[in-house]
């Protein structure tokens, strides 16, 4: 059981990131394909978390990956138990129960999605006890090969939720989903984001959990702010669509990032197609080297530079590869973020030649040298 935030939030088993949420899923809803297949009794999925942080669009987006058919409920929507196990229809000779619609009808694969569980009333939670364990109602059953995965949000909190007790509690396997500034990034980068959004959140990234300000409605915020290109000279109708979604203190964040000019921070695209890195190494050390040294600005243009590369297909020019060099050499770059960004390099996949920047003598040498333990080809 873990407890998080200001409140004493309880939720239940490992608090993981997205990606070995994902990793999570996928393994065990294979392992219930098995056991169906071999007459045995699966077992739902329930992914804890606070609100807006993604939980609904992992178990969707791995739907799709996995090839499933995807249905999804919002329990607290039910105002009878007939939402739930359907309602009497007359038929020749009698009455006969009838499935609500949203029943799914053709077999599987197929995940049906039971979002934001435990807002339901308790009615419709001890409703919902049979299916979780047998995966049918009275009135119906769920077709072959189809899987339950549940959302639910934390207990103990400010939340307006129903607790489930114990005998609910272990009729499902249980895993809860935190923020992750960097997977987000990498998500928000492949989804087309405004980048001045994604460097604002790896810059900041404790304004994600604010009171009204999550990575759902800062998406919403940067959605809406993409069109606007100086944002210093319209800060008046920037914070008006800011306070329109997120919380005060986030806004004040934001604003006082644009003040700095650090949404025009140093792009991915900029590093790679510098003429001349100098320049690009003279603009970073104005933009960190203050009273305080920024490495959190460091960071964020590193983290974006390696998304950049993970999500794009081509592999990297002979300049390219030449100015991640230099990158890495930089007197700028703290050895710990050296480093860093060297191993995220050397992760990426070999076709896109990233492994021919970590090849250079110099590079090798200095890395050895940090203690780096990162595999350097030869």
């Amino acid at each position: 059981m873990a407890r998080e935030h200001a409140f004493d939030y309880l939720t239940y088993g490992t608090t993981c990131d997205p990606e070995e949420l994902e990793r999570f899923l996928q393994h065990t809803l294979d392992v219930n394909d098995g056991l169906a297949l071999a007459g045995r009794r699966m077992t739902p999925v329930c992914v804890w978390g606070r609100h807006g942080i993604g939980k609904t669009e992992i178990v969707e987006q791995l739907a799709e990956r996995r090839g499933a058919r995807f249905v999804t409920i919002a329990p607290a929507q039910f105002e009878e138990m007939g939402d739930l196990m359907g309602m009497p229809v007359v038929v020749e000779g009698g009455t006969r129960m009838a499935p609500p619609d949203w029943v799914p009808r053709e077999d599987g694969p197929g995940i049906l999605l039971i979002d934001d569980v435990n807002r339901a009333d308790d009615r419709i939670l001890r409703g919902l006890m049979q299916l979780f364990q047998r995966f049918e109602l009275t009135a119906w059953k769920l077709p072959p090969r189809w899987q339950i995965v549940l959302t639910a949000n934390p207990d103990g909190g400010d939340y307006s939720v129903t607790p489930m007790d114990d005998a609910m509690l272990t009729r499902m396997m249980h895993v809860t989903l935190r923020f992750d500034a960097r997977r987000w990034a990498t998500w928000a980068e492949r989804t087309g984001v405004d980048p001045r959004g994604i460097t604002f959140v790896l810059t900041y990234p404790e304004t994600v959990t604010g009171e009204r300000t999550t990575p759902r409605t800062l998406v919403q915020f940067f959605d809406r702010i993409a069109g606007i290109t100086d944002l210093r000279g319209q800060l008046d109708l920037v914070t008006m669509i800011g306070e329109s979604c997120l919380d005060k203190a986030t806004v004040s964040a934001f604003v006082a990032f644009v003040n700095q000019n650090l949404e025009n921070l140093i792009s991915p695209e900029e590093i790679l197609g510098a003429k001349d890195l100098s320049q690009v190494a003279a603009r970073l050390s104005r933009l960190v080297d203050r009273q305080i040294k920024r490495v959190d600005i460091l960071s964020a243009i590193c983290t974006r530079l390696v998304n950049h590369l993970g999500h794009r297909s081509a592999a990297l020019t002979a300049g390219e590869v030449a100015n991640l060099r230099a990158l890495l050499t930089l007197p700028a770059l703290p050895e710990d973020m050296r480093l860093a960004l060297a191993q995220d390099l050397a992760l990426l996949d070999r076709r896109k030649g990233a492994a021919k920047v970590l090849s250079d003598p110099n590079v090798a040498r200095l890395l050895l040298r940090l203690g780096a333990g990162v595999g350097v080809p030869g």
